[in-house]
This record gives structure tokens, sequence and C-alpha cells, in this order.
């Protein structure tokens, strides 16, 4: 998969099945239902990715010293860039990742 194949899913009524739950939850907020984005990453707070998105999650609602405690737990920077560029960024890496644990 790619950002690309990422991008094109967001046309469909939910998520590819078999996404992790940080995937799935920046599907979501690409979705415009932050939410539920958020509601996912909740549901699993130890997990690091999940942890990095509900950290942009806070850092796009505006709540930055809650984002940044969530980039500490996801052992991340606080980002500095575009909503749009730290979306693409955290994507890419999970994507990444998930086609390496394949």
């Amino acid at each position: 998969m790619s950002f690309d194949t990422f991008e094109a899913s967001l046309s469909y009524s939910s998520p590819p099945e078999g996404w992790s739950r940080a995937l799935q939850a920046l599907w979501w907020d690409a979705r415009e239902d932050w939410e539920r984005a958020h509601g996912l990453v909740q549901m699993d707070e130890a997990d690091r990715q999940c942890a990095w998105v509900h950290a942009y999650l806070h850092r796009k609602e505006g709540d930055l010293s809650n984002a940044a405690y969530w980039y500490r737990r996801a052992g991340q920077p606080v980002a500095t860039g575009s909503l749009t560029q730290e979306r693409q960024a955290i994507a890419d890496t999970l994507i990444r990742d998930a086609s390496r644990a394949e």
C-alpha cells in the first residue's frame, strides 16, 4: 500500500479492513470525523502509533499541551509544519511499518 492508496480510499464509506487502529483513526480524521478518530486512538493508548495520531489530533484541535504529552508518549518530536504535512508523514510511516510487518 502507498499514501496514494490511502488517499484514494477516502472515497470509501469506511477504511479498508485489516488496517491498524492508528491508520484507521487517521483515515477518519481525513474524512473530517475527529471524534471517531479520537475514540479509536483512545482504545489503545499504550500503542506508540496511536499515541502519535493522538498527538496530531490534539494539535489539530488546538490543545497544544495535551498534544505535547502525546508526542512524548509516541517518542516523536512536536510537529511544527502544516497539519496536512503531518498527516501525510504519519500515514507514510504507518503504511511503511505495516508493509514491513507483512
